[in-house]
């Protein structure tokens, strides 16, 4: 089983590399390039940017939370609250992920609208329903993981 979990640890890290370029490199040129296609909307970019970078920080914090997860696997501690809590902060995560992207559909509407680039309101609303299908399924495992560890400790009583 530690085999499994390392290359999951290793796909969680490798995960993060591309959103940090990305945060170090190219989100602002992409928010200096959205002030120049639209310099009446120009005063929106650092609100714009600031919105990206907790969005980042959001991701970075649910990647730790799952990166947790696989240490609780790797102890043998999957059936545990920790668990059960890393979950739940996955869950929260990704919903926080898709309200901020709810939040910035405008905007980037405005950007698609002034560059004619409609794939950017599209590249938007899956980041939304990609995590918004994050969130069911961390809740879905966070249910079926708090039952089984009340089945577990009632076991545990009856012996």
């Amino acid at each position: 089983m530690k085999r499994e979990t390392l290359f999951l640890k290793i796909v969680v890290f490798l995960m993060a590399i591309p959103v940090l370029a990305l945060c170090i490199f190219l989100l602002p040129g992409i928010a200096e390039f959205f002030a120049e296609l639209n310099p009446s909307l120009d005063f929106l970019q650092y609100p714009f940017l600031i919105g990206l970078y907790v969005t980042a920080i959001v991701f970075f914090a649910a990647l730790n939370q799952t990166f947790k997860l696989l240490s609780y696997i790797d102890k043998n501690e999957a059936f545990s609250e920790l668990s059960v809590r890393a979950l739940k902060n996955i869950k929260y995560c990704a919903i926080i992920i898709s309200a901020l992207y709810v939040v910035f559909m405008p905007l980037l509407y405005l950007m698609a609208e002034v560059d004619d680039a409609p794939g950017i309101i599209l590249i938007g609303m899956v980041i939304i329903f990609g995590c918004l299908v994050v969130t069911v399924f961390a809740a879905v495992l966070q249910k079926l993981l708090k039952s089984a560890i009340d089945i577990k400790s009632e076991n545990d009583l009856t012996v």
